[in-house]
């Protein structure tokens, strides 16, 4: 699976239902493993200057989906 694949799913998270936003870049480990995805947070009223990303660990995906990635990351307000 390409990066440009996983950016195109919602990210999901399973505690509340609730849509957390898009990946916008993954970080890689010395042996060429994802082991943290960085996830645009969707707002209401978007910002240029005022962006809200999450990290969100790789054994914190629970499926990746057809349209969206489920994670479980607790509340995050």
């Amino acid at each position: 699976m390409r990066l440009s694949d996983l950016q195109a799913k919602d990210v999901i998270n399973i505690q509340d239902g609730k849509c957390i936003g898009n990946i916008i870049d993954v970080s890689i480990d010395g042996e060429g493993k994802a082991v943290v995805l960085l996830v645009e947070k969707y707002r209401f009223f978007m910002s240029l200057f005022n962006t809200h990303t999450i990290e969100i660990k790789w054994h914190q995906i629970k499926k990746i989906g057809k349209d969206v990635i489920l994670v479980n990351i607790g509340d995050i307000n």
